[in-house]
């Protein structure tokens, strides 16, 4: 054992009692074979001394500490493992680590668009504006930074699933569409609610399963499209309040509403009946806008023949008289005698052969 720790502080080729070595045995006389080492300690000892390391043991041992030379003992830098050194290197190291903790965890650098919740062993404790902030260190203080301008997006169904809604007159329409929002107060949207997202999809579907409750199936599918979405964004944002979530409703789009593939069609059938309802009704409308304008027109001219009347009866009544007489006579055969007394000259053969009004002329006849 004496023998194992002395070769750990030297060199083994300066070793004092290397067997065999080139000074010949340990003993340190000729009788061994060989001349005593010169470096070995005497076999009695140094007059007045105990027998201890002698002085170039001493030198190497010390080059060995300070020039970090190889040799014994595991430390750093060639240091023994317990030293006083070595001890303020691992001081010095772990200081630095603490430190670049230290500066990494409590300074946050907040975006324009950001906003950063400071929760101090987990309760709230402020809000971070943009810029570079400072707060405790982790894991005394926890900062959650949101992006309160990015404009989130949900949309129904997820994926090319069918969404099937009832109408308040009882039809099915399968209905698609998606939901804007953004964060409105960084706070509550971090500790009100557990999952957010989860939270306004459920609000924004249960507003709109309402609203379309209330909604015919015609205005389901086009007419009432703007006024669903104004209501569901409502109702929506009425129902995140209530919860104070910390969101912001941006807007509702209705992205495609038809009816189910399996009804399809029979649905074209009813809606081909539908526009062809609605075709029938604008014809009939515009008979009888025409109707009324003629009855109109007619009253009208009623009215500017009486007024001529009330001013000149007798006048009046023998122009309608006349202007009947032209209307009745326009287009009849006609004989006319003008004096009493005098035999007109009457086409009797002629007159036999004039068709009848409105009968066929007979072919050949005599005009």
């Amino acid at each position: 054992m004496t023998i194992l720790q002395r070769w750990r502080k030297r060199p083994p080729i300066l070793a004092a009692e290397t067997p065999g070595g080139p000074w010949g045995g340990g003993s340190g006389n000729d009788g061994d074979g060989g001349p005593r080492n010169p470096w070995s300690v005497p076999p009695g000892g140094r007059r007045g001394q105990a027998q201890g390391p002698s002085a170039l043991d001493e030198f190497l041992r010390k080059a060995r500490g300070v020039g970090g030379g190889g040799g014994g003992g595991g430390g750093f830098g060639g240091l023994p493992a317990g030293g006083p050194n070595a001890r303020t290197l691992w001081i010095i190291g772990t200081s630095l680590l603490i430190g670049l903790w230290v500066v990494f965890t409590s300074f946050h650098q907040i975006g324009p668009q950001e906003r950063g919740v400071v929760s101090y062993f987990g309760r709230y404790t402020g809000t971070l504006t943009p810029g570079i902030q400072v707060t405790a260190p982790a894991p005394i203080a926890s900062v959650r930074q949101y992006d309160v301008n990015v404009v989130r997006t949900e949309n129904f169904p997820r994926g090319d699933g069918v969404n099937l809604v009832l109408t308040g007159d009882q039809n099915l329409v399968d209905l698609t569409y998606s939901v804007q929002w953004t964060i409105a107060d960084a706070k509550d949207y971090a500790f009100q609610l557990a999952r957010p997202e989860d939270t306004v999809r459920g609000a924004a579907e249960s507003a709109m399963r309402a609203v379309i409750a209330t909604t015919t199936l015609e205005q389901a599918l086009g007419a009432g499209r703007t006024t669903i979405e104004s209501r569901v964004a409502e109702v929506t944002q009425q129902i995140l309040n209530s919860y104070r979530a910390g969101v912001r409703v941006q807007g509702v789009s209705v992205n495609r509403a038809v009816a189910p593939q399996a009804i399809v069609e029979s649905f074209n059938k009813v809606t081909a009946a539908q526009q062809e309802a609605v075709a029938a009704v604008n014809r009939a409308r515009s008979y009888a806008q025409q109707v009324v304008a003629r009855a109109q027109g007619e009253a009208a001219a009623f009215d500017r023949v009486y007024a001529e009347y009330r001013l000149a009866p007798e006048v009046t009544r023998r122009r309608m008289y006349y202007d009947t007489m032209e209307a009745v006579l326009a287009k009849s055969d006609k004989t006319i005698v003008e004096a009493p007394g005098v035999v007109p000259y009457l086409p009797l053969d002629r007159a036999r052969r004039l068709p009848a009004p409105g009968a066929q002329p007979t072919p050949g006849a005599g005009q």
